[in-house]
């Protein structure tokens, strides 16, 4: 089977092994990066396309009448034009769970260095204060502890139930909140305007859709307590990325670990970005991008052509 694949260097950093994948598509050509005008003369000849963030419109499937299946390398599919792949006959499949392990991980590095005050203590050595210090200790910055204070959850699939996991490991008290968009009760559940008030800590985990964009704004920032701690490992969208600014100037909340924003990269600037935020880490979008996480999503690629020529697709979004 012919392949592209349209955007290697968004995963590559010359640090993986793309023998399984090759092992299953002999014959796919590898683009560092495709623009959008390339996309429909990269593609027009392929029965198979891998995708992680060009985007796959209506117009660039219909003028690739050979193309049978699309891999995304990523989780997220809103790149693809699902429709138009349906109505073309066309398999979509992702990459699911990858990243957990370097995901979870990153959460609670973001947590720790904001309770621990880490990025504080770091440039107070740096700048010479410890070395001038009338003790054997610097403690100018408040440290808090993670047993017995209370995580907030919204969404609880693999990601957050990882998260769920090391929280208990830490002592902490576990909430879940009750999926967007729902109207009835769920068992277990707990409504989001209801769990606010109760934690020190909100990760979010859910995927961005219509119910849940802007779901953290400014109401809902009034609601957390004046010391809570706000952490976005999933998509940028999901947060009022200028009223969170507001909030931690005004210390109306304790502060916010970040990996996602609105636009990526932020080109155009993005108010999380100004210098003058405290209490603020935002990380590029790198919490899944350890080595090994990248090399199982190759692996999950590969499963993903050898199942679809098996006629057993698997990951299959439509």
């Amino acid at each position: 089977m012919l392949g592209s694949f349209l955007d290697k260097d968004s995963l590559d950093c010359g640090d993986l092994d793309f023998s399984v994948l090759d092992t299953e598509l002999p014959e796919l050509t590898y683009y560092p990066a495709t623009s959008p005008d390339q996309v429909a003369e990269r593609i027009a000849q392929a029965e198979v396309v891998i995708s992680n963030k060009v985007m796959l419109n209506a117009a660039a499937i219909q003028q690739a009448p050979r193309l049978r299946l699309i891999c995304i390398a990523a989780t997220g599919v809103n790149n693809v034009d699902l429709a138009a792949a349906e109505a073309a006959g066309i398999t979509v499949c992702n990459c699911r769970g990858y990243g957990t392990p370097a995901v979870v991980q990153h959460v609670f590095a973001l947590l720790l260095a904001l309770y621990i005050r880490l990025p504080d203590y770091h440039q107070a050595v740096r700048a010479g204060r410890w070395q001038q210090a009338s003790q054997f200790c610097l403690l100018d910055y408040p440290i808090r502890e993670l047993a017995d204070k209370t995580l907030g959850i919204v969404g609880y699939g693999e990601l957050g139930r990882g998260v769920a996991r090391v929280a208990d490991a830490f002592g902490m008290r576990i909430l879940l909140a009750q999926r967007p968009g729902t109207v009835e009760p769920e068992e277990g559940r707990i409504p989001l305007p209801v769990l606010l008030p109760q934690v020190d800590v909100l990760s979010l985990h859910c995927p961005l859709t219509p119910e849940t964009r802007g779901l953290i704004g400014a109401w809902e920032l009034a609601l957390m307590r004046r010391d809570a701690i706000l952490l976005n490992t999933a998509r940028g969208g999901l947060v009022d990325e200028a009223v969170l600014a507001d909030a931690l100037r005004k210390g109306a909340l304790g502060g916010a670990g970040i990996d996602v924003l609105s636009l990526e990269p932020p080109t155009v600037g993005n108010p999380l970005l100004a210098p003058d935020i405290p209490n603020l880490i935002v990380t590029p979008h790198s919490a899944w991008g350890s080595r090994e996480s990248r090399q199982r999503m190759l692996g999950q690629l590969a499963e993903n052509v050898r199942e679809y020529r098996l006629g057993q697709p698997v990951r299959v979004v439509r």
